[in-house]
């Protein structure tokens, strides 16, 4: 799907696993406009919205920093996939909470990422 004839300005699926062998789950986020389509299964779509729209881009497509210093601490063992198309642009990154650069990453998107019930980290 291009920008130009993308049904939506936001499309995006989310694969969450808490834990190495753990069941996937898979949300998807569709949003135009600003607000959330049908089709959306987030349990707040609207709040995962807000923090794409507010944050997407720096998130999803960010400038290196090569002097960026990461604290060595673990988050938990959740990682989460996004894939698919934010404002016309192809989106395919991976969270984790393996450190502290990690760690900041997943909590500015935590309505997009969360945890589900039984949620093994402390977000």
């Amino acid at each position: 799907m291009t920008s130009s004839t993308g049904k939506y300005d936001v499309e995006l699926t989310v694969t969450l696993t808490e834990a190495a062998g753990a069941v996937d789950y898979e949300f998807v986020l569709l949003g135009s406009g600003g607000e959330v389509s049908a089709g959306s299964t987030l349990p707040d779509a609207r709040a995962a919205l807000a923090a794409v729209e507010q944050f997407g881009e720096e998130i999803f497509f960010p400038v290196p920093r090569p002097d960026r210093i990461c604290t060595q601490q673990y988050g938990g063992p959740q990682v989460a996939t996004v894939t698919g198309r934010f404002h016309g642009r192809e989106v395919s990154t991976r969270f984790s909470r393996t450190d502290g650069c990690e760690i900041a990453r997943w909590r500015t998107m935590a309505a997009l990422l969360g945890g589900v019930a039984g949620s093994t980290g402390n977000i």
